[in-house]
């Protein structure tokens, strides 16, 4: 018996010491924060600390210093905190234990906030209590009261007035407030092409102001044109009075000329349809033209009051018109009767055909002018 009781209280140790150091060694790593509040109601050691709602860590120690409290608090170090974090004790309900809500939520590029900082009390909020709520109704109680701005009834002839001015306005404030709730919804749904107007709106303000002194020289430039219409605006009256009696005019007679104008119009219209169906005519004229009445100018001879060409016949034809004639007719007329009749009508004579002269075959003298175009040394 005694051996059993020497060899139990050995085994207890070790089996104490294995479980102390596997509760040493097993324990996951964690971080600390210390947070200082102005005050920590419903706050205890082993509160949990959250992000985003879910436990990360415990409250370790709550200890009261001046007018503040020490509340450290241990956290998962695998839990990524930014640098400019806030301690927030959270009341989810009147009553009961409270927890304390770490934020904002680390994002990629932050900042992680070092094991072991310290959060000052302008890093860190609290709930407001019940009877700061209580407090703040009976200071408004007493400040509108009998005791306050009531004092001399003004608050009642306010609530008087109003309920007098608003009278049977339900029905209009009602609608006030659909119409209202119509608006927000409009806003709402086109809440981007809002903001894109109002970024363009930025962008031509931005504008504006990099011009600033175009802008200043465009405004000086229309004062001018201002005081100039202003010294002149008896002349500008009289001018406007004189084109409203001329439009005036203008409209009589195109009532009175409603027709013919209507059939100017419509002959007009004919008259471009033409052109444009004869365009390619038009534009082989237009570039020919010019070449053709520089030849006519060169063909005309002022002295005689004739056109000198060259007709490039065959010598034989200009000593015998009649065989060119008969060379016109040998097609149709296979037995040359006809050209019998042109030998006896032109019988063949000397000289050169259609040479120039100053007057025609039947005596009459050319007008050498051409009707008083062209000037012609008598």
């Amino acid at each position: 018996m005694n051996l059993v009781k020497r060899l139990i209280l050995p085994l207890v140790l070790v089996g104490a010491l294995v479980a102390a150091a596997f509760a040493m060694f097993s324990s996951e790593p964690t971080k600390t924060v210390t947070a200082h509040f102005p005050r920590s109601v419903s706050l205890y050691e082993g509160s949990e600390v959250k992000v985003l709602g879910v436990a990360v860590g415990s409250v370790d120690e709550v200890t009261p210093s001046g007018t503040e409290v020490v509340v450290k608090m241990s956290y998962d170090a695998d839990v990524k905190i930014p640098d400019d974090a806030e301690a927030v004790i959270i009341s989810p309900s009147i009553v009961g234990d409270r927890f304390v809500q770490l934020t904002p939520v680390h994002e990629d590029g932050d900042k992680v906030l070092a094991d072991g900082a310290e959060l000052s009390t302008e890093q860190t909020s609290v709930p407001l209590e019940l009877d700061q709520i209580y407090s703040s109704l009976n200071d408004l109680n007493v400040a509108i009261g009998p005791d306050g701005a009531n004092r001399n009834g003004a608050l009642t002839d306010l609530l008087e007035t109003t309920a007098a001015n608003f009278g049977g306005q339900g029905a209009k404030f009602h609608q006030m407030i659909q119409d209202f709730s119509k608006l927000s919804e409009t806003l709402d749904d086109n809440k981007e092409e809002l903001f894109d107007s109002t970024e363009e709106l930025g962008n031509f303000i931005s504008t504006l102001a990099n011009n600033d002194e175009t802008v200043r020289q465009f405004n000086r430039s229309l004062s001018n044109v201002s005081d100039l219409l202003a010294g002149e605006r008896e002349e500008l009256a009289a001018s406007l009075k004189n084109l409203s009696i001329g439009l005036g005019h203008v409209a009589r007679f195109v009532k009175d000329n409603k027709a013919a104008l209507g059939r100017n119009i419509k002959g007009i219209n004919r008259v471009a349809k033409v052109l444009v169906r004869q365009r390619s005519a038009l534009d082989e004229i237009l570039s020919a033209a010019p070449t053709a009445l520089n030849n006519l100018a060169l063909t005309y001879n002022p002295q005689a009051g004739t056109l000198d060409t060259n007709s490039n016949l065959p010598e034989s034809f200009e000593q015998d018109p009649s065989a060119l004639l008969c060379s016109f007719l040998a097609p149709s007329d296979p037995n040359g009767d006809l050209c019998d009749v042109v030998d006896q009508i032109l019988p063949p004579r000397a000289g050169t055909f259609g040479a120039a002269g100053t007057g025609s075959s039947s005596g009459q003298q050319f007008d050498l002018t051409l009707g008083g175009l062209v000037e012609v040394d008598r």
